[in-house]
């Protein structure tokens, strides 16, 4: 449904350097902490009285506790061994802290989780080694920019890789000495762009057919290559993140070729704009382009960040205080805690994985899709903010992938701008624009959202989730063009019309992840049979429709605090 848009210009200062308040330190108090800041997202407008202290506000506080102590205690009760399920989902728990069991399923999080104190151990060694390394360059002189730090990560990161991937080191190389040169030889043509997608999507491709190759396959004599596979052997898994550093560079270099874009200004730019600011195309060297694709911080799982940014960054370092890197450590730290909590107190994959829901009400089975949807969100937040985190100490600013908690959202458009959002800028930048972007927004939307789907995993069940994911926006977008907020913005009914529409985009938006991420087809049919497939499911439906109701209003009223503290975020 319509979102109120603010009725205000943006200053010229949010133009040039992404900040319409040169003191915004002192307005990001009260509430509002609890989102992570976003470079850029900085803007006055005229808002509304506060409601926070109505009585109608007061009301909504009684429900949203009531709801949200009743949700907490749902699935710690399915989850307890007393419930007659338990023996079905038992030998996927392992011993966890404090006498409790904690659920191991997820091979994605449980690799994470014991990772850790490795991954800690690799963070020490690279900021040891670049300070012996940057001793003697920094030593009685202070460089005007950071260029001087490209050899050493360039080194770290083939010593990285090696340790990472063993032998198939060489096949990282090959493919990225292959893009460079189709790069070289295509750039500045109408050849660049397609031979580019044309390339990496036929590497993706063989990447999955193949299971990252064996030398054994290309000679028998290559066979003794594969007997070093490295800690992480399965390199190609972690390349889908590789191929969109690929995409960027060459399209990225294209684009300087031709002077499409932004020339260097030679001073502050917007964060955001900072992707589109060209360099000479000196920059574009196969150095520069070898520390950038396997920059160490961000080679494993990102965030992505632009070639343009990541050397507008270097030639132009950001002032990043460690007072900020300290609080998003905290926030990392806190995120961890409350995963921890969760996989201890809930099984709710492990129920899910084993399908231990027979017998379970609606109410119950809707909470172990709800939570499973929430561990999904940690599961992927956790490295990426770690990862994000390593980025930062290191001066390099990448985006936030998770801007804000997935249960605070109510517009799909909103909840995939802040939901991967490195990605989702890669993906306006490199596919939505090129293709046409609102001007076909229907067509563009199905497109970008089989590539998604693909590019995560070749299956039926992402394939089902993209198209649906494409499907969701389309309600909220007629919606927007039916009741504009220009038009209906300040009538009683608007705001209430608004959280209506704001309840059914969830349900959209939970339906549709359910069948990607948690449930798939079969099981999510199942969800909607037990759920609207009895009395008892549908007087569950609409309680929990009035509880959203409420959850959306105080959703509106945060982000009404956001714009009065100067803040504007697109999500």
């Amino acid at each position: 449904m319509p979102e109120r848009e603010s009725q205000s210009q943006r200053s010229q200062l949010e133009v040039i350097t992404g900040e319409s308040d040169p003191d915004k330190s002192q307005r990001r108090g009260g509430i509002i902490r609890l989102t992570v800041d976003v470079p850029s997202s900085h803007a006055a407008g005229e808002t509304r009285a506060p409601r926070w202290r109505t009585f109608e506000f007061m009301i909504y506080y009684v429900v949203f506790l009531a709801a949200i102590l009743w949700m907490v205690y749902v699935p710690m009760q399915v989850s307890s061994k007393t419930h007659p399920n338990y023996s079905l989902y038992r030998h996927r728990l392992s011993k966890g802290w404090f006498g409790y069991e904690f659920d191991s399923s997820d091979t994605q999080y449980r690799s994470f989780r014991f990772n850790i104190p490795p991954l800690s151990a690799l963070v020490v060694a690279f900021f040891a080694l670049r300070y012996l390394y940057m001793r003697p360059i920094t030593h009685g002189s202070t460089p005007v920019n950071n260029l001087y730090r490209l050899p050493f990560y360039l080194i770290f990161s083939l010593l990285m890789l090696g340790a990472l991937h063993g032998t198939s080191i060489l096949k990282v190389l090959l493919i990225l000495s292959l893009n460079y040169a189709l790069a070289k030889a295509t750039a500045g043509t109408r050849l660049c762009v397609p031979v580019t997608w044309l390339f990496n999507g036929c590497v993706l491709l063989a990447n999955e057919w193949y299971e990252g190759y064996k030398f054994a396959n290309l000679h028998p004599g290559l066979s003794l290559l594969d007997g070093w596979r490295g800690v992480y052997p399965r390199w190609h898994v972690s390349f889908n993140i590789t191929m969109l550093r690929l995409v960027s560079f060459t399209v990225d270099y294209h684009w300087a070729c031709n002077r499409t874009g932004i020339a260097d200004p030679g001073n502050a730019v917007a964060d955001k704009k900072r992707a589109a600011v060209f360099h000479p195309r000196a920059t574009y060297s196969f150095r520069n382009y070898l520390a950038y694709v396997l920059y160490p911080p961000l080679y494993v799982a990102g965030p992505i960040i632009t070639f343009n940014d990541f050397m507008w960054q270097l030639t132009h370092p950001k002032d990043i205080p460690p007072r900020g890197t300290a609080r998003y450590a905290l926030r990392f730290l806190i995120s961890l805690l409350t995963m921890e909590t969760l996989v201890h107190v809930m099984h709710v994959v492990a129920i899910k994985d084993t399908r231990a829901w027979s017998g379970m009400s609606p109410a119950q089975l809707s909470m172990v899709g709800f939570w499973n949807l929430i561990f999904v969100w940690l599961k992927l937040l956790l490295p990426w903010r770690f990862f994000r985190l390593w980025a930062l100490a290191d001066g390099m600013d990448p985006p936030e992938n998770m801007v804000r908690c997935m249960g605070n959202n109510y517009s799909p458009l909103g909840f995939w701008r802040s939901w991967h959002r490195s990605y989702n800028l890669w993906i306006v930048r490199y596919i939505y624009i090129p293709l046409g972007g609102t001007h076909r927004l229907a067509a563009t939307s199905i497109l970008v959202f089989t590539f998604v789907a693909l590019w995560h995993d070749v299956s039926m069940r992402l394939l089902a989730w993209g198209w649906l994911a494409a499907i969701v926006i389309l309600p909220e977008v007629m919606a927007r063009k039916a009741l504009p907020a220009s038009l209906f913005g300040e009538k009683w009914w608007y705001r209430h019309v608004c959280a209506a529409g704001g309840v059914f985009n969830i349900l959209l938006l939970m339906g549709a992840n359910l069948v990607g991420f948690v449930l798939g087809v079969d099981g999510a049919q199942y969800f909607v049979h037990e759920l609207i497939g009895s009395w008892d499911g549908i007087r569950f439906l609409f309680v929990a429709c009035a509880c959203l109701f409420v959850g959306v209003q105080i959703m509106f009223e945060y982000r009404e605090e956001e714009l009065r503290r100067g803040i504007q975020r697109r999500c």
